[in-house]
């Protein structure tokens, strides 16, 4: 039995101030779901602060990305070794927007621009085998683009993203790494994929990972949708075969809503 593992990605959002309002309102609201997982990930400035204040209790913290060499002259990146210094367990990998897939446009974000979010399947493979060697768990983010969905490309392009992110991994840390269906479609734009389809997409990626690593290996994996989830369709969501739980954006920066897709679990 997989447990459900419901995530908070704050994206670049939140001071100290703002963190502790929302976590003191969060955790009295989801104390009678101890068999949910749950996953905080705050930008990088504020890590220590919500480790300060989830501290004792059941709710862990994870990094939005990380880097894949130890130490060095890398300026501006993070290392897991840093991340876990600083209390995390977990961290998001090849996130749509690290990878510079945005769903909703950015007007100034012409060609030069987006290759500042130059994260690729390669990229991502490197950051989940350096979380997976540093002892983070990785929830390694795959999706498609609109116009990958209306070219009918939406399989080809998830198959190809799980199998390059698994690369050189063993069995065992292919069953402790996290995945999480993303379509990009759907991230910011209030766009959800129909709970029919992402329950298929991610059985897509139980597959991909069953024929890579085998059966049992791929029934160990655990598997989130993310993409505009809120508490009126996070029951119907995590109640499909295939997903595992939930990336939330937006949502998580409410406590009401996010406890609300942490209760409906």
């Amino acid at each position: 039995m997989r447990t459900k593992i419901i995530a908070g990605n704050w994206k670049m959002n939140g001071t100290r101030a703002e963190a502790e309002s929302l976590i003191n309102e969060l955790m009295p609201l989801i104390v009678g779901k101890p068999s949910v997982e749950v996953v905080l990930c705050p930008p990088f400035p504020i890590l220590a602060k919500v480790e300060e204040l989830i501290e004792g209790s059941r709710v862990a913290l994870g990094g939005q990305d990380v880097f894949w060499k130890e130490k060095g002259a890398y300026t501006g990146q993070t290392s897991a070794k840093m991340l876990i210094d600083l209390g995390c367990k977990y961290v998001i990998v090849g996130h749509s927007e690290r990878r510079g897939r945005f769903g909703v446009p950015e007007p100034d974000f012409n060609e030069d621009i987006l290759a500042h979010f130059g994260d690729n399947n390669t990229v991502v493979n490197r950051k989940t085998k350096a979380a997976l060697a540093a002892g983070l768990i990785p929830i390694v983010c795959v999706g498609e683009t609109l116009a990958e969905r209306k070219a009918e490309d939406t399989d080809p392009v998830i198959i190809g993203q799980v199998s390059i992110a698994l690369q050189d991994l063993t069995e065992e840390q292919v069953c402790a790494t996290v995945f999480a269906y993303e379509p990009v479609w759907a991230i910011g734009t209030g766009e959800v994929c129909a709970s029919d389809e992402a329950d298929r997409v991610c059985g897509v990626i139980r597959d991909t990972v069953g024929r890579l690593f085998g059966s049992a290996t791929a029934e160990a994996v655990r598997i989130q949708y993310g993409g505009s989830v809120k508490p009126d369709n996070a029951q119907e969501l995590l109640g499909k075969p295939n997903i595992d739980g939930a990336l939330v954006g937006g949502a998580s920066l409410k406590a009401k809503d996010f406890a609300a897709i942490v209760n409906a679990s």
